[in-house]
């Protein structure tokens, strides 16, 4: 009785697919960051779990300090100028958006302070940064 062995071919994982996967998800996540920096203050926004992504290029720029500083589009700036600053956008394009940028623990009344700035000159596409 002869017993004659079948050369069975080692089990072989191909993982190009898995490298192209991969690849494909690295240019996604490369093309869809955020280039632009808004970490000029050393601020930690407010954690939101249902906040969505904020994409938006041309925006206003407004950071609020846990003091009550206003930083426009990186410049601190007194309250009166960035009054003065939305007014003008306002005048120019009231369609342009606006993003807010505050720590979690700066008070209430100066994120509700510039809401009602943007609001008055018919700046009304606000958005609010979270991490």
């Amino acid at each position: 009785m002869s017993l004659i062995r079948k050369s069975r071919k080692k089990a072989e994982i191909n993982i190009v697919p898995l490298v192209d996967v991969l690849m494909v998800l690295i240019f996604f996540f490369l093309m869809t960051m955020q280039f632009r920096n808004v970490n000029v203050l050393n601020i930690t926004p407010p954690e939101i779990q249902t906040a969505g992504k904020n994409l938006l290029n041309e925006q206003i720029l407004i950071g609020i300090s846990p003091e009550g500083q206003y930083y426009l589009n990186n410049q601190e700036v007194p309250e009166a100028v960035l009054e003065e600053a939305l007014k003008l956008a306002g005048e120019a394009n009231a369609e342009q958006p606006v993003l807010l940028v505050s720590d979690e623990e700066t008070p209430l009344k100066h994120v509700t302070r510039v809401l009602d700035i943007c609001r008055s000159n018919k700046l009304n596409r606000i958005r609010m940064k979270s991490r």
